[in-house]
């Protein structure tokens, strides 16, 4: 059904990948799942992800593992290049689910966008 390979980032525990999963299923829509825990972050992923969203999007300040981060590394994420470094150093800061699609980034849940990726 997709025009393009769908790829979703994530953690498979995490309720937010398990919903996109589930709608992804529920819709017809063929994609590869990547796990954080098991694969890593890939670097070339993550830079994608930087030129297409902010990175105050990508980093996930509210949770648990953000917040466990020492406060002089929290205090020094401020641009892409630091918050590149803290992402791929601690693959659970990423806001989940990333799903890509071609040059096509959504992060967290969002139906609606989810839909346009798949046209």
């Amino acid at each position: 059904m997709s025009k393009a390979t769908i790829t979703v980032y994530g953690i498979p525990n995490c309720d937010s990948v398990k919903k996109a999963r589930v709608w992804l299923t529920d819709h017809g829509v063929d994609y590869v799942f990547h796990d954080f825990k098991k694969q890593g972050v890939p670097p070339a992923a993550v830079d994608l992800w930087l030129q297409h969203v902010s990175w105050d999007v990508l980093v996930n300040r509210k949770g648990t593992t953000w917040r466990k981060l020492d406060p002089a590394l929290q205090a020094s994420v401020v641009d892409n290049a630091s918050a590149r470094a803290v992402m791929l150093a601690h693959a659970s800061v990423i806001k989940r689910p990333v799903v890509v699609q071609g040059q096509t980034v959504v992060v967290g849940v969002n139906p609606e966008a989810w839909a346009r990726v798949i046209g």
